[in-house]
């Protein structure tokens, strides 16, 4: 008798496993069997070559949250986007690479209203679990343990986890620490995920009226200063902002007068439009300043 075809259904086999880590600049050695030193490392590289952003979603031309459109988009473009395709691509990436993995939706908001509009992946290594969240703009850069209390400091950024009961069920608060108060960032369920419901989250995501990602601008790059400190740099169509931990947060305006350029500042964080692109954005953004 022959053995059942596998089933792929999130298509990780489609994957061009080599791409994507020349793209990231990770060589093959550096990963070579499963640990939590090389999930750390694939993560840190992960979230700081692609933005953050939900740049399609504003332009109307967002290919989808299938693999093959996010592998087209993010390693044949070196392009960005938001926590559906990060986290498909992250987890496509460790299913190729042997790690164990399941996906997650969360809740970003109060989980009693808010609907499941966040992926994350969640790895098991050698029976301790760690949640791995590529695609929330001030992610972590490094796996979070997942045991309540868990509170971990990735280059200066810090994070944790808080055990909570959502309806009875088990669930978890990713937090991130700010100032010197914890902020929750979202909640993750422990439901199974299908690729279904990847879609229809963001289906939600990318066409209700209401949605920050169809009312606002968002693209969030990670890097290192000059002097090796870490930075996040987040654009909005009000402002630039540069994070850096332990340091002062700063500000700048945009202004009318920055419009033309603006195709250039969103390229300087690494989202790499093309010129339509770029010349789109800046009536989009044009419209959310009028609108707001």
């Amino acid at each position: 008798m022959n053995d059942a075809p596998t089933i792929d259904p999130w298509l990780s086999g489609t994957l061009d496993l080599d791409a994507y880590l020349a793209r990231i600049g990770v060589g093959a050695a550096e990963i070579e069997s499963p640990s939590l030193d090389a999930l750390t490392r694939l993560q840190t590289a992960h979230v700081r070559t692609f933005t953050f952003d939900n740049l399609d979603v504003l332009l109307g031309t967002h290919p989808g949250v299938s693999l093959p459109a996010i592998q087209a988009k993010f390693v044949g473009r070196g392009r960005g986007g938001y926590c559906f395709e990060h986290a498909s691509l992250f987890a496509a990436v460790l299913d190729r690479l042997g790690y164990a993995v399941t996906r997650h939706l969360g809740r970003v908001g109060d989980p009693q209203v808010a609907p499941r509009t966040h992926l994350v992946v969640v790895v098991d290594l050698g029976g301790e679990r760690f949640v791995c969240d590529p695609g929330f703009g001030r992610s972590s850069l490094a796996p979070l343990p997942l045991v309540d209390g868990a509170d971990v400091t990735a280059e200066g950024w810090r994070h944790g986890i808080r055990k909570i009961s959502d309806g009875g069920a088990p669930a978890w608060e990713v937090l991130r620490h700010t100032g010197d108060e914890w902020e929750v960032m979202h909640t993750v369920d422990s439901l199974p995920v299908r690729p279904v419901d990847v879609a229809m989250g963001h289906h939600w995501t990318s066409t209700q009226p209401t949605s920050h990602f169809m009312t606002s601008l968002m693209c969030v790059a990670h890097g290192v200063d000059s002097d090796g400190t870490a930075l996040i740099a987040a654009l909005t169509e009000h402002a630039v902002t540069i994070r850096r931990p332990g340091r002062p947060t700063e500000h700048r305006a945009i202004t009318a007068e920055d419009f033309a350029t603006l195709p250039e500042l969103v390229d300087s964080l690494g989202a790499n439009l093309t010129p339509p692109e770029g010349a789109a954005l800046v009536d989009v953004v044009r419209r959310l300043r009028s609108s707001g």
